[in-house]
């Protein structure tokens, strides 16, 4: 495991802390109400951790079938598996699918790719890697090094059907960890759905699905940490029947010769962002889009990410940006009515 894959997982067990909180909180104000028979396990997955709740009178234990589920699914998204999918297409320049997931992670990163005028692109990956925030070692590369690779980004280089991906430049990769996460709470959900379960909390490495209730007949409640201090709640979000990720990069990022470096990286320019936005946390229909579009915020900033939520009714954002030395909010009109204070 390296440093990068650590940090994935300290990142992971910090948001499934606040989670935890917010869960803890809600039984201790629950009341009276009968709780009704709550299922939990948890694993490790994509480097990182998940989580399971979800309320099923048989009591029935899904655990093996999910770890089955996500162990096939990172045969075909983890970048960090020589012989994946996505690993083989790296290698290749034509990639003929044989598991279900490649092809709609690849129409989901299109959809966000364009809606945000390519701030969110899987085909940054050899910047990830060069930048160290990959399967590399941490280090910071050249401005010439940088600019021979930017020839290689754009999602545009991509072309695929729903049999095969091809690229269209020799040289081009891609890497989903700014999307995999999501989409698979996306798979993990449908799975419980198809086996009957209609009230569940899916969470992997901090991105969750809420559906129906928690044990106690209450809406899911899912903490926003504190950017500043790590394992501490700004806030709790009411979620049902909903999808919640988060961006950041206040756990994610290494300093050299005195210089922060932070995890997210700016497809344009190959460096780095440098704004005031400091966590992103969108909220949608399903985990795969708030994933997408939670990292390309980052990468956009505010004040762009505005423009974006406002032609986008489909999507809320709670953003947390620094304002001069002081920690700000801003929440999207439609979420404020489910943001509850810690």
């Amino acid at each position: 495991m390296n440093s990068y894959q650590k940090k994935n997982i300290i990142y992971s067990v910090v948001l499934l802390a606040s989670v935890a909180l917010v869960w803890l909180y809600r039984n201790a104000t629950s009341g009276t109400k009968d709780a009704s028979p709550l299922v939990v396990f948890q694993g490790q997955t994509m480097g990182t951790t998940y989580s399971v709740k979800y309320t099923d009178e048989q009591q029935r234990n899904f655990k093996q079938g999910v770890d089955s589920l996500l162990e096939v699914f990172n045969q075909s998204l983890n970048h960090y598996l020589p012989d994946s999918e996505i690993s083989q297409f790296n290698k290749e320049d034509t990639f003929y699918f044989k598991l279900p997931y490649f092809y709609p992670v690849l129409q989901g990163s299109k959809a966000v790719y364009e809606q945000t005028e390519g701030a969110f692109d899987p085909t940054v990956a050899p910047l990830v890697n060069a930048w160290g925030f990959g399967p590399d070692t941490t280090q910071v590369p050249s401005q010439t090094k940088v600019d021979s690779l930017l020839q290689y980004i754009g999602f545009d280089k991509i072309k695929f059907t729903d049999t095969y991906v091809a690229k269209a430049q020799h040289g081009v990769q891609l890497n989903f960890s700014a999307i995999a996460k999501g989409y698979g709470v996306d798979v993990v959900a449908n799975y419980l759905v198809e086996k009957g379960i209609q009230d569940m909390m899916v969470e992997i490495g901090g991105e969750v699905v809420a559906r129906g209730v928690n044990a106690q007949g209450d809406v899911w409640r899912i903490g926003i940490n504190n950017p500043e201090k790590p394992g501490r709640l700004t806030a709790a979000i009411a979620l049902q029947n909903r999808a919640i990720a988060t961006s950041g990069d206040y756990l994610n990022f290494y300093e050299k010769d005195g210089k922060r470096y932070a995890h997210t990286l700016n497809p344009k320019t190959g460096y780095p962002v440098e704004h005031t936005a400091l966590s992103v946390s969108v909220i949608a229909d399903d985990c795969m889009t708030a994933d997408g579009y939670a990292t390309a915020f980052m990468v956009l900033g505010l004040e762009k990410a505005k423009q974006i939520l406002a032609k986008n009714p489909s999507l809320d954002a709670y953003i947390i940006y620094d304002d001069n030395g002081e920690d700000r909010t801003f929440m999207t009109e439609g979420l404020k009515k489910n943001v509850l204070d810690i």
